[in-house]
């Protein structure tokens, strides 16, 4: 990593501050983005206290524009764009299919999905246009494998990720740009939280069932996007990362 440039959205808190902290822990300059101005500040103190180098962006990735003025501004500020994590997402308390609204639906399939495609479009339009190419890694979920109680439309979404996720692998294929994604399980993140709070009784069943009977940790998963997006994984790509301590396994 040393010497990359990488972009973490949702990095200001979680999965993607872990991933920020870790790209700069192997030498990686890093641009976070975020909605949450005050998490993005503190992973970037983070990046800081590890002797790397980063830039905060307040952004909203459902919009496309913002998006690209994202993009642009990372490549502005560090030269380039070698690495991008597309986490950034959220989640909706339990309830049935029939109990959804619509207005639920269209907020989780627009920060879920839409902003993947939003963030890879403009990512890859830059790839394409460097000489060295790139990696993308997109956060999906277990649930993407086993339907997640009471999520009909976070299912619905983290699958979608896995579609934009291998055809990208497919179409770049030879094109100097690898796209993989990481499938996590319960991970102990304020998203998941905030569903446990939610549904206390549903996610003390699920953590229940986690091996060793605990919620992974943000750094865990944070290790195996970094890893998809160095060179020691230049002969993976359209690859699925299940990191849920074999919890689908049983």
């Amino acid at each position: 990593m040393k010497g990359k440039v990488a972009l973490v959205t949702g990095g200001g808190s979680g999965i993607g501050q872990a991933a920020a902290v870790l790209f700069a822990r192997k030498g990686a300059k890093v641009a976070v983005a975020d909605r949450n101005a005050e998490g993005g500040a503190e992973t970037i103190a983070m990046v800081e206290a590890e002797g790397g180098e980063g830039r905060f962006f307040a952004v909203d990735v459902t919009d496309e524009n913002q998006v690209a003025g994202l993009v642009a501004s990372t490549v502005s500020e560090f030269g380039s764009l070698d690495c991008a994590f597309n986490n950034a997402g959220i989640t909706h308390p339990s309830r049935l299919f029939h109990e959804l609204t619509l207005d639920q639906w269209d907020e989780m399939i627009a920060v879920n999905l839409t902003s993947v495609f939003l963030c890879m479009k403009h990512e890859i339009i830059q790839m394409l246009a460097q000489d060295d190419g790139g990696a993308i890694v997109n956060t999906s979920s277990g649930a993407a494998i086993i339907p997640a109680p009471g999520q009909p439309h976070y299912t619905a979404a983290k699958r979608g990720v896995l579609g934009l996720t291998t055809y990208a692998a497919d179409e770049l294929n030879g094109k100097g740009i690898r796209v993989n994604a990481v499938c996590p399980g319960m991970i102990d993140t304020p998203m998941v939280a905030s569903w446990r709070e939610s549904s206390p009784e549903m996610a003390e069943a699920v953590v229940q069932m986690m091996p060793g009977g605990r919620l992974g940790l943000p750094e865990e998963v944070a290790a195996a996007a970094v890893w998809l997006c160095s060179d020691e994984a230049r002969w993976v790509s359209g690859d699925t990362m299940v990191v849920d301590g074999g919890m689908l396994n049983r």
